[in-house]
């Protein structure tokens, strides 16, 4: 393919894969998908200069999907232009069918050759675009591809996917081959629902009608065939789905019913079930139901941790809402942050109601996860995977490779550099992860958090409050240890009042009250500064007897206090 020119916006990215394929740090900036894309390359071994996978796979002569697709394809693939070329792969990414330039490649599985839009969209079963440097190959730098899962009728399952990839697109997304993509993906779709017996047809396309468009618990059912949708997994227990399947037993030889109609389902179902017959040449031959969760009122549980989703700052609500809709889908859930962020409050609030298991890495060095633990009958919830042991680990990349739909939240604290079988742990589930922001990245959720985190007051005290000076001090302290530290302020404060009122700046704690350093200070100088508000506080803020109490002058004292942005109020 002729080198293009570089688009401008994609000049930072090639330098970061620069610098990674030469072992230097990635700047900050890069999309961590991407960074977790190439560190995927770099352990299964792909050579970024590869020119041929050495591997290459025999084309499965009697896919069923290569015989659907076949037609379509050749129809559409003279239309291409001379710099594009045209793939179709299937449920393993091996090429069935290429054209226009893409023969030489058989495998486009990350295995072979790393980062691609095929495996993306085979792995999130939606479109998935890769432009320029994303990709892990030299060979593919001057090209952007747009791939569409291609989805079995029957099972919904990815049967495959469709590839357009052209020359390097200027303005990156969206790929202009991208409407082409996708309605080849449906047209192949349509022709491999062709094939199906008639009954299995009309079934299939009225659970396609119920759920399109739309996140639709639905379950389509005949008796022989069962069609779940995503939504339907978490809805559909066994007392339900025994409950759908009694809908089609004839009653007083009357046959099912030929309306749509509510189902009884027993009260700790836990959803509600609207029934829709489908016909057939006039008889009914299955049933269409859309299932809602059932209404409850959240009981009051002073456990809880309260503060989990306090917070309105964009940064908080943005990670709340990607963790939220994440959890909703099946598979695990990696939530990242320092300590103190909120990660385990979260994940709490998010298995609400599924009763999970949780395993808790930082008790003990021995391995935490037994072998019950990872049935995956209940949610596990692991905490401190960044000090999890290595059986653990192991445990854990060997099931997950087996089960990627398992139902797991983990929670991960950065620090020191993970270890390489931790690495591809955090790897596997980077497409799923969510980074929670600091406390500092959001100082106006503060104001939200003191009600929630005060303890609750005694009968007939007015509840904790706070003034507005003492709020902007809050809010410009930098936090190290995030809400966990907020919460430990707000109960000391509490503890140790003794006056009504709003509390004031001067009740916060020294470092919180004086406010953060003009500059950041050495472990040394914030030892010193300590030392010295300390002194202040001992000697009443008498500036005289501190400096004599520390064993420098006055003037030593004064320069130190403007260097450490020591306001005069103190102490």
């Amino acid at each position: 393919m002729t080198t293009v020119e570089h688009p401008p916006a994609l000049a930072p990215l090639r330098r970061a894969r620069e610098r990674f394929l030469t072992g230097l740090p990635v700047p900050d900036g890069v999309p961590d998908d991407v960074v977790a894309a190439w560190r995927r390359a770099r352990f299964f071994g792909v050579r970024h200069d590869l020119i041929r996978p050495a591997d290459e796979p025999a084309r499965s002569p009697d896919s069923s999907l290569l015989d659907a697709a076949r037609p379509v394809l050749e129809r559409l693939a003279p239309a291409l232009g001379g710099q594009s070329w045209l793939a179709l792969t299937d449920e393993r990414l091996r090429v069935l069918w290429s054209s226009g330039g893409g023969e030489r490649w058989r495998d486009l599985s990350e295995q072979q050759v790393g980062h691609n839009s095929a495996a993306l969209a085979l792995r999130t079963r939606r479109r998935a675009e890769v432009h320029g440097p994303e990709h892990f190959l030299d060979a593919w730098q001057d090209v952007s591809a747009v791939s569409v899962p291609v989805l079995d009728p029957e099972t919904g399952h990815a049967a495959g996917t469709v590839t357009v990839s052209s020359g390097l697109c200027a303005g990156r997304r969206p790929h202009p081959g991208a409407a082409l993509a996708e309605a080849l993906a449906t047209a192949v779709e349509r022709e491999l629902r062709a094939p199906a017996r008639t009954p299995e047809r009309v079934l299939l396309d009225a659970y396609a009608r119920a759920t399109r468009g739309r996140e639709r618990a639905v379950v389509a059912l005949d008796g022989r065939n069962r069609l779940v949708s995503e939504a339907a997994v978490r809805l559909a227990s066994p007392q339900v789905l025994e409950a759908l399947e009694r809908t089609l037993t004839p009653r007083d030889n009357a046959g099912p019913a030929s309306q749509a109609y509510d189902l009884p389902l027993p009260e700790d179902a836990g959803c509600t079930a609207r029934i829709t017959p489908v016909r057939h040449e006039g008889h009914v031959l299955g049933v269409v139901a859309v299932l809602e969760p059932r209404p409850v009122t959240p009981a009051r549980s002073p456990a809880r941790p309260a503060s989990a989703l306090a917070g309105s700052s964009v940064p908080w609500r943005h990670a709340v809402a990607q963790a939220t809709e994440l959890a909703r889908t099946a598979g695990p859930l990696l939530l990242v942050g320092e300590r103190g962020t909120g990660k385990a409050a979260l994940a709490h609030e998010l298995l609400d109601g599924a009763a999970p298991m949780i395993a808790d890495a930082a008790e003990s060095t021995e391995p935490v996860l037994q072998d019950h633990a990872l049935t995956g009958v209940r949610p596990l919830l692991l905490r401190h995977a960044e000090r999890l042991s290595q059986p653990d680990v192991a445990a854990l990349n060997s099931l997950l490779q087996e089960r990627p739909d398992l139902l797991l939240v983990v929670t991960y604290t950065p620090g020191t550099a993970p270890g390489p079988c931790l690495q591809r742990l955090l790897d596997t589930l980077a497409a799923r992860s969510v980074t929670l922001p600091a406390l500092r990245e959001r100082p106006e959720d503060i104001k939200d958090l003191l009600p929630v985190l005060a303890p609750r007051p005694a009968r007939g005290s007015p509840p904790l409050t706070w003034t507005l000076d003492a709020l902007r001090a809050l809010e410009q302290h930098p936090w190290p240890g995030n809400v966990s530290e907020l919460a430990h302020l707000v109960r000391a404060v509490a503890r140790r009042r003794r006056r009504c009122g709003p509390v004031g700046r001067g009740e916060l704690p020294d470092p919180v009250r004086e406010g953060p350093a003009a500059r950041r200070l050495s472990p040394m100088e914030l030892a010193e500064r300590a030392a010295i508000l300390e002194a202040l506080r001992r000697h009443g803020g008498n500036k005289v007897r501190a400096a004599a109490a520390l064993g420098i002058a006055r003037a030593t004292l004064y320069r130190k206090l403007r260097e450490y942005h020591v306001g005069p109020d103190a102490p």
